[in-house]
């Protein structure tokens, strides 16, 4: 007896990246699994963007969910360790993937649902806000925002202007100034989440149903 992948359901595995092609339904969830938190890696961020390439060469999908393969994180931002004595050309590398995926994620035209199930500080929060909705596990241990002051550095501009698209210019301003990281139930009272899932357990589905919403609105 030879088990058979069903039609609907289709598995790629890329490394980094997984992804899980539903083209019956027209989605896709892409998967991100790089352990322990997540961290953007030169590598990580070329994967994802060779993901939404493939994804929206593909005529039967026409959107994917970009959620965690971790227990407690979307992911925790870019890879510190690629700003730390890096050499020249890696380090220029690194910084064009990181606004190469901003912008593909932001434009592209599929249909875009993150599915946040932990913590997404700085970077992580970006992929985020690139989203076209954003939905979150409602634990309060759960952080979410761009810290980078925190740490003694500055949000590229075009992090900012994401965020300031999202809530606002004041409220963005004094949360970029303060490095400050909100609790799911205060960043959905704020705009910067649009809905809340009592658990994890109710994530995908919850992203799942928000996604034929917009297929209705895009038909």
């Amino acid at each position: 007896f030879r088990f058979r992948r069903p039609e609907s359901l289709k598995l790629i595995i890329m490394g980094l990246v997984d992804v899980k092609k539903h083209p019956d339904r027209g989605f896709a969830i892409v998967t991100l699994n790089r352990a322990p938190v997540n961290a953007l890696s030169l590598e990580l961020l070329q994967e994802i963007v060779s993901v939404i390439d493939s994804l929206e060469k593909d005529e039967n999908i026409k959107g994917f969910i970009l959620t965690s393969a971790l227990s407690s994180i979307f992911s925790a931002g870019l890879d510190i360790t690629e700003m730390v004595n890096a050499q020249v050309d890696r380090h220029k590398k690194f910084w064009f993937a990181v606004q190469d995926l901003w912008m593909r994620l932001y434009l592209t035209p599929l249909i875009t649902i993150a599915a946040i199930g932990g913590h997404c500080p700085a970077g992580g929060c970006l992929l985020s806000m690139c989203c076209d909705y954003r939905i979150m596990v409602s634990q309060e241990r759960f952080r979410i925002g761009l810290n980078e002051t925190q740490i003694g550095l500055v949000a590229p501009s075009w992090f900012c202007d994401t965020m300031i698209n999202i809530i606002g210019l004041q409220r963005a301003s004094r949360m970029l100034q303060l490095g400050s990281l909100v609790t799911p139930q205060e960043a959905h009272s704020i705009g910067l989440i649009d809905e809340l899932v009592k658990d994890k357990s109710e994530l995908l589905s919850r992203a799942e149903d928000k996604m034929q919403d917009y297929f209705v609105v895009d038909n």
